[in-house]
């Protein structure tokens, strides 16, 4: 999606999170993360966390002039997606204006495209930050169209903008009327990833269901990617219970997603062909050549060749399987979550999560806290990583990792040093 500094809120304007602005006071059960793609983050499914759940993939778009585009990466990031467990749902750059022929146009023209790629109750998100004049009632008219277009063949509609675009150029009472909770926002308080969402600067607005807070997060490929928050459980929408091994429907896509899955979880090595390329090798198995590259140790350029055997298992961030063995902690006076996840060799968001401890994380004295359950895990340095980058992959601080891992220089990390997080 489009990058524009207007996208960025100024702090000073940006109202603090309320249960009637977005009525989600008790959801704190339902909420969960993702990211959305382009063709910019390549064929396979980028992901901030490990635990992220979603994605939501452009399948294409269309402008004023009738003209429309399609990302070639589409099928494949949704199957990525689908096959590192995570659920998959698709949005359309709409750039039609108040011209309702084009706004339905747009979604007939990629339905095909959606109907043999994701299930079906899934998310179709319309992208509406460009390309709309003064006229608000025919702007509104012609999304609220392509949404009901979108219902019709059997998704859930989703309305996409930013804050000050969506009620300079639509009636978002009306398209919240039309379909409560179909908000998603886009409003960036910080420009890099960072974890939890900052929900004291939640751009408060009516009918939110999910909040693009972060345009800069880091994925696998150290890509840019935005990053997203679900607050009301929309995105498990189109998968029983929200789980993404479980889609309500099944498309050839969905299909070969779980045969492809079922060959990677069984193969171990792969025999290079004539033509491969370690890229491609990555895709095919679900990886990247970064990792392919680590655990073959294959330098840059990467050069590989034919009849070569290319180990396929290994992960740059795997458990130990080293849960603490206590269950529960008493607070004491003094503690704080942070001080408490140092001890016990996790991190403070981990407890939040853990503990249901939403912002600012108070504890209180005699609180029982929850600290089983929580696995330490390792990440190997690669040639490239500083501290800080790596501590915004892995959603910690820069302080936390020097604490665990005893580091004296922040600025001094080798390659395959192994960081216990």
């Amino acid at each position: 999606m489009l990058k524009e500094n207007l996208k960025r809120l100024a702090l000073g304007l940006i109202a603090f999170i309320s249960a009637i602005s977005i009525g989600v006071a008790s959801a704190d059960n339902v909420r969960s993360y993702g990211t959305d793609l382009s063709k910019y983050q390549g064929n396979t499914a980028q992901f901030v966390r490990n635990d992220d759940e979603f994605t939501i993939a452009q399948v294409g778009g269309m402008y004023e002039d009738g003209s429309s585009y399609t990302q070639s990466t589409y099928t494949n990031q949704v199957k990525s997606a689908l096959m590192q467990n995570k659920r998959a749902h698709t949005y359309i750059w709409l750039q039609t204006g108040n011209n309702s022929y084009l706004a339905k146009k747009a979604v007939n023209t990629f339905l095909p495209t959606i109907n043999s790629t994701v299930p079906k109750g899934s998310i179709i998100a319309l992208d509406c930050e460009a390309g709309y004049g003064n006229d608000i009632n025919g702007n509104t008219n012609a999304v609220i169209d392509a949404m009901t277009t979108v219902k019709n063949a059997g998704y859930t509609p989703v309305f996409y903008s930013y804050q000050g675009y969506a009620h300079a150029h639509f009636d978002m009472n009306r398209i919240i009327a039309t379909y409560p909770n179909s908000f998603w926002i886009a409003g960036y308080p910080y420009r890099n990833g960072i974890y939890p969402a900052p929900m004291e600067y939640f751009p408060s607005d009516t009918g939110v269901c999910i909040w693009q807070f972060s345009d800069h997060g880091s994925g696998a490929n150290s890509v840019a990617i935005d990053y997203d928050i679900d607050l009301l459980g929309i995105t498990k929408n189109g998968y029983k219970n929200g789980n993404a091994n479980k889609p309500v429907t099944t498309t050839p896509v969905i299909q070969q997603a779980k045969e492809d899955k079922k060959v990677i979880n069984n193969t171990k090595t792969y025999i290079v062909k004539s033509g491969d390329t370690l890229s491609g090798i990555a895709i095919r198995f679900n990886t990247t050549y970064q990792d392919l590259a680590r655990i073959n140790n294959i330098a840059s350029p990467y050069v590989i060749y034919p009849n070569q055997v290319i180990k396929i298992k290994g992960d740059n961030t795997v458990a130990n399987n080293t849960s603490n063995s206590a269950t529960t902690y008493v607070v004491k006076s003094g503690d704080t979550l942070s001080g408490i996840a140092t001890k016990y060799g996790t991190t403070y968001q981990a407890l939040a999560n853990l503990n249901g401890i939403s912002y600012p994380y108070t504890i209180y004295p005699n609180q029982v806290l929850k600290v089983n359950g929580i696995t330490n895990k390792t990440y190997t340095v690669r040639s490239g990583d500083t501290l800080s980058g790596i501590a915004n992959k892995l959603g910690v601080s820069v302080s936390y990792l020097v604490s665990k891992n005893g580091i004296h220089n922040a600025n001094l990390i080798y390659p395959n040093q192994v960081l216990n997080y």
